[in-house]
């Protein structure tokens, strides 16, 4: 890697996930397009890649295109595709899969050969549970009692929350944990943090080294390090520079930025790492920070989160002006 080198001459797919990274639900987030755009004109494969079940590729390709993102239906990658397929995996052709979840994922199920229904009966081999605004409890308790009987139990994704236009709400994960608790059994999860839904991703790209891009740690991120590809946080989502500091190894990102736009960006400003005009030590139970002027903010999460994680220490604290703007910028509003 050169001083020159962007994110986007040194990877050649960037595997963006959507809620949070590309839009805030039918809003499109100030300058993703043209990201996009820049990353389609430096070559760069462009995948999108949704945990979200409830979507067919072309229903996504249409929100995309009504955003002024360019998008074809082979570049997304859904995890209703990847729990249809982890099913498949485990199954025979014509085996009986009950569905909970969005006609989208029953319609991937149906592609594979296999049939989808939405009751139990003694010949329900594999359960396929996603994200579907209209799961209630009928659908959860035939769910219970197949998994009870003995079906094999696919979660396309665990996310808890959801982040839309009104905020987080409840997330497949939410629905997964009601029958976990329900029957004590733990699904396979084919989408993200869980690495087939990235790899398939990447493969459909033809990608040698592709970035993963994502506004979540404990999904896009550990997604990402699972799969083994190098990770760009965006903070234009669920994740904040305090869960960043306190990130466990298998959720740290390689780079971190404010926004998308940063693909363009040279790669080494975005490392973990020190930063000029930033001083960050350790001091008893808190990170002392200091700067020698107007700094930019996002330069000093950086330089905080190798600190933070060499250390074990997430607590900061300003020691002058400088490193207190910066830090409430952050969301860091109760540093001394």
């Amino acid at each position: 890697m050169t001083d020159g080198d962007t994110l986007l001459s040194l990877y050649d797919a960037v595997l963006l996930d959507l809620d949070g990274t590309v839009y805030h639900g039918p809003r499109p987030i100030p300058g993703v397009a043209e990201a996009i755009r820049d990353a389609r004109g430096h070559g760069a494969a462009v995948r999108f890649v949704t945990n979200n079940a409830s979507k067919a590729p072309g229903d996504v390709v249409e929100t995309l295109r009504s955003m002024q993102i360019d998008a074809e239906i082979a570049e997304v990658s859904t995890s209703a595709q990847a729990g249809a397929k982890l099913a498949w995996q485990q199954l025979d052709e014509g085996q009986t899969v009950l569905v909970v979840g969005a006609p989208a994922l029953i319609a991937e199920v149906e592609a594979l050969g296999l049939r989808a229904v939405r009751e139990y009966s003694e010949d329900v081999a594999a359960v396929v549970q996603g994200h579907w605004p209209g799961t209630g409890w009928k659908h959860l308790a035939e769910a219970a009692l197949a998994i009870r009987g003995g079906a094999r139990w696919v979660a396309c994704n665990v996310d808890v929350t959801l982040p839309t236009e009104r905020g987080l709400l409840p997330g497949n994960g939410a629905m997964v944990a009601a029958l976990r608790a329900a029957t004590g059994a733990e699904p396979a999860v084919a989408g993200k943090p869980a690495a087939p839904l990235l790899r398939t991703a990447s493969e459909s790209a033809g990608a040698r080294k592709p970035l993963v891009v994502g506004d979540r740690l404990d999904t896009d991120i550990a997604g990402g390090v699972a799969a083994g590809f190098d990770s760009l946080l965006v903070l234009t989502g669920v994740s904040t520079p305090a869960d960043l500091l306190a990130a466990a190894p298998e959720e740290r990102p390689t780079y971190v930025a404010a926004e998308l736009s940063a693909l363009a960006a040279p790669a080494k400003d975005l490392l973990i790492g020190p930063r000029d005009g930033w001083r960050v030590r350790v001091d008893s139970d808190a990170l002392a920070v200091a700067g020698d002027g107007a700094r930019d903010g996002s330069e000093l999460l950086r330089a905080l989160c190798e600190v933070a994680w060499e250390s074990g220490v997430t607590t900061v604290r300003a020691e002058d002006e400088a490193a207190r703007a910066a830090l409430a910028g952050l969301g860091f509003t109760s540093a001394a």
